[in-house]
């Protein structure tokens, strides 16, 4: 009936009885005639288990060795999920990242994929097989094992969808769909029944950890029907679409949270033509990505730029400054950790000015403080201390009617 990427998620193959239950979901699928190519994550957190292992060695281990390291705990699942629909009596062949033909660019820890040859998959589709494929993880043309970076496996699957142009990428995690807010947080929180590409892409890139950036971000370009599921229940997920419903009246769409953030102030830096060119090269030569950005001036001569940046890569950013303060002509570095960042998405902010007004307006009604602040058509973001983030995440999801199944009306929309 068509070609059909799944993608389980390291909670749904987190012991062997989950792992019999996806080779029953995947069994109902082949029954049906559908040709089947599924992505699976490492089991539970096996991830951690093995990132914390090798802490154990090294306080900062080899990049490379790492993905070395890493890239086997997808191995793991994928043969065991093979295993299991081979005792279930259906055919099935499981592959890593590099025999299914997927290369990276030359990037360890958060490779990107270049390009996929998709020969090998085609022909074990043909022979009838399902083809389980090791999320997460790829090969550069240099010969290296690669990974995509936490959250890859879910690159890992859109890839494979617009490689093959199958007919649905369904994404299996352990919880039903894309809700407005994290359910652990907001337990009033509402699943959506479809969110467009952008809204998706930005509560993603803003922490909503039910989907990669980079899988939102390929599915949008190369048009892969998404959908998020539970692999738990069977009902109806939510779906990731080109236009998503307007008609419902919704302004904001969800809160997304991200408690992952550190600020640094480069103090001092000269006021000239080409000053943020220059830092922001020299951080992006050494794989360091930046968010929130802010410049401030207090004379002519000298100006301050702020950013944020995740906290995992504060030790990397702050190395990659001093190495290079010389150059860059700063006077010192300021940093501040403890943060995060708290964000209101919608499609509908567009036409409705006050948006953001009202946000602040709830911090503060709840005291909290905003350090920073960054804005799009479709987002409004604030950086806030880290011990106020769900405080912050339940009174914005409540102010905007995201707890009740009608949106209500506040003060400035």
């Amino acid at each position: 009936m068509g070609l059909i990427v799944q993608k389980y998620g390291g909670t749904s193959v987190g012991t062997i009885e989950r792992i019999l239950r996806v080779a029953d979901r995947i069994i109902e699928y082949k029954q049906a005639g559908h040709d089947m190519v599924v992505v699976v994550s490492a089991m539970g957190k096996s991830t951690d288990v093995l990132v914390d292992m090798a802490k154990q060695l090294s306080p900062y281990p080899s990049e490379r060795e790492m993905d070395m390291l890493l890239a086997t705990g997808e191995q793991v699942s994928i043969a065991l999920l093979a295993m299991a629909l081979h005792q279930k009596g259906y055919d099935a062949i499981s592959l890593t990242g590099w025999q299914a033909g997927i290369t990276t660019e030359s990037v360890h820890g958060k490779a990107r994929i270049k390009h996929i040859d998709n020969g090998r998959i085609q022909s074990e589709l043909k022979r009838g097989r399902v083809v389980i494929v090791a999320g997460f993880q790829g090969i550069s043309e240099e010969g290296e094992i690669t990974t995509l970076g936490r959250g890859g496996s879910d690159t890992s699957a859109v890839a494979l969808a617009a490689s093959l142009n199958a007919d649905k990428c369904e994404i299996f995690t352990d919880v039903s769909g894309v809700f407005t807010a994290d359910p652990r947080v907001v337990p009033a929180a509402q699943k959506l029944d479809s969110i467009s590409y952008d809204e998706m892409l930005e509560l993603a890139n803003l922490g909503a950890g039910v989907l990669h950036p980079r899988s939102v971000e390929a599915a949008k370009q190369y048009k892969v029907r998404l959908v998020v599921r539970s692999s738990f229940t069977p009902e109806e997920g939510t779906y990731v679409e080109e236009v998503a419903n307007m008609e419902t009246g919704r302004v904001v769409s969800g809160v997304a949270h991200d408690e992952d953030v550190a600020k640094v102030t480069v103090v001092g830096m000269p006021a000239r033509v080409g000053t943020l060119s220059r830092l922001f090269n020299t951080l992006a030569d050494n794989q360091v990505n930046v968010d929130i950005i802010i410049q401030s001036s207090y004379d002519a001569a000298v100006t301050n730029i702020s950013f944020t940046v995740a906290s995992d890569d504060l030790r990397k950013t702050l190395d990659t400054l001093a190495r290079n303060q010389a150059n860059l002509g700063f006077e010192k570095v300021d940093h501040e950790e403890g943060l995060s960042k708290v964000s209101i998405v919608g499609a509908g902010m567009v036409n409705n000015p006050g948006v953001a007004a009202d946000m602040f307006r709830v911090l503060a009604e709840n005291e909290i403080s905003i350090k920073m602040v960054s804005t799009s058509d479709i987002k409004v973001s604030c950086v806030i201390p880290a011990k106020h983030t769900e405080l912050a995440v339940r009174a914005l999801h409540t102010a905007y009617g995201l707890d009740v199944a009608e949106q209500a009306v506040v003060h400035g929309l």
